[in-house]
């Protein structure tokens, strides 16, 4: 028979075992975060020509990205892999929604958008492609929301970010990811896989 130092030991044992796995459980949406940003309040014109605003986000993890229809060499693979994220995401049950901020948005009309769109088979029931707003508003928004440089260059290009941003459902910019990079994709579906 066990003397009553050893059974009080395991139960402590086994009461320290069971408050690990509640604070294990408790922490596993937690993500690694890389920024801490509040998201601005806008309110722009979808390729559907529809309103869609901050307002309209809360409450909801969301993807963004910055992206324009004429970008010949960035674009065409940043969005062919969100497309990739969007599907797997998709395939796993999770539909955050996805939001394209067009750069250009002088060019980037709804029709134009909506075109594209359809031209690279994204699926427009969780994204959206944003315009109605003048260059001057969205490189605002791109520097002092996202942190990240926006230029007007040459032959009518942008120099622009390629990454992907992962906002909370209180509207805070938490983690950015390397669009490019297939590393940092398969992070952005794993994170999303957690808070989700």
């Amino acid at each position: 028979m066990f003397n009553k130092g050893i059974m009080d030991k395991m139960r402590f044992g086994k009461y320290l075992f069971m408050l690990v796995i509640v604070f294990l459980v408790a922490c596993s949406d937690k993500i690694d975060s890389n920024m801490s940003e509040p998201m601005v309040d806008f309110e722009f014109i979808t390729q559907d020509e529809e309103k869609l605003s901050s307002y309209d986000l809360e409450g909801n993890w969301w993807i963004a990205n910055f992206m324009y229809t004429n970008c010949t060499m960035i674009c065409p693979r940043t969005t062919a892999n969100l497309i990739d994220v969007q599907q797997e995401l998709k395939d796993s049950g999770l539909t955050p929604q996805i939001v394209s901020f067009s750069v250009d948005p002088s060019h980037d009309t709804p029709e134009v958008l909506k075109d594209y769109a359809k031209e690279y088979g994204v699926d427009m029931e969780t994204w959206d492609f944003l315009t109605g707003y003048d260059f001057t508003t969205i490189q605002e928004i791109s520097e002092g929301t996202f942190k990240t440089t926006l230029k007007e260059g040459a032959m009518e290009q942008r120099s622009h970010d390629f990454g992907f941003y992962l906002i909370a459902p209180d509207g805070e910019i938490v983690k950015k990811y390397d669009g490019m990079n297939f590393d940092e994709l398969d992070m952005i579906m794993e994170d999303v896989k957690r808070v989700l």
